[in-house]
């Protein structure tokens, strides 16, 4: 597996670690099937992203995107962070193999989950409804774990690859390992 060298720099020397004890939002996403967990604090002022820090447990990838979704959403407002993909996480760092583009997404989604929890938290009669991915980062049909194509039958959606059935979460629409853990985006129950 080829990395680029920001990528490696990322990984060896990443910025932005750590814990913000009175972070204004704080998201937390993982992988069930590759066991990455991103948790990232953020502190806003005025709109914008003041402190961006994160803690990741995972592979070298998951370091370096944390890393890299930190340093590009610092100064950003709020709804410029929420335009921050997967995709554009994986170009910043010059690209990513194919089974570590799930990686990105981790990356954003647990900056995305930052801000929802703190948006929800100024404004809690809106509900703990999650922020919904950005109109041009729609779900195309991809396995969430290694990108490859699903297939549908029926109303079940499964992954050739992976061996996995996936559910959707009836509060974020997101994609999850059918078995009824919790929503990895949202929390939501899927046992029900």
């Amino acid at each position: 597996m080829i990395y680029s060298d920001k990528v490696m720099e990322h990984f060896q020397n990443p910025r932005n670690v750590g814990v913000i004890t009175d972070a204004d939002g704080i998201g937390q996403v993982g992988n069930p099937v590759c066991g990455d967990m991103m948790t990232f604090y953020i502190k806003v002022k005025d709109d914008r992203l003041e402190d961006v820090k994160f803690q990741t447990i995972g592979c070298g990838a998951a370091i370096a995107v944390s890393s890299m979704v930190s340093e590009m959403a610092r100064g950003l407002t709020l709804d410029e962070a929420m335009k921050i993909t997967n995709s554009s996480v994986a170009e910043e760092l010059g690209g990513l193999p194919k089974n570590k583009l799930h990686c990105s997404n981790l990356g954003a989604d647990a900056l995305h989950e930052a801000i929802a929890n703190y948006r929800q938290k100024r404004n809690p009669s809106a509900g703990a409804k999650v922020a919904s991915k950005p109109d041009h980062e729609e779900e195309d049909c991809a396995c969430p774990y290694c990108e490859g194509a699903l297939e549908a039958e029926g109303d079940k959606e499964f992954c050739q690859t992976c061996q996995i059935e996936f559910v959707e979460c009836p509060s974020c629409a997101t994609l999850n390992k059918k078995g009824g853990e919790p929503c990895i985006h949202c929390g939501a129950d899927l046992s029900k």
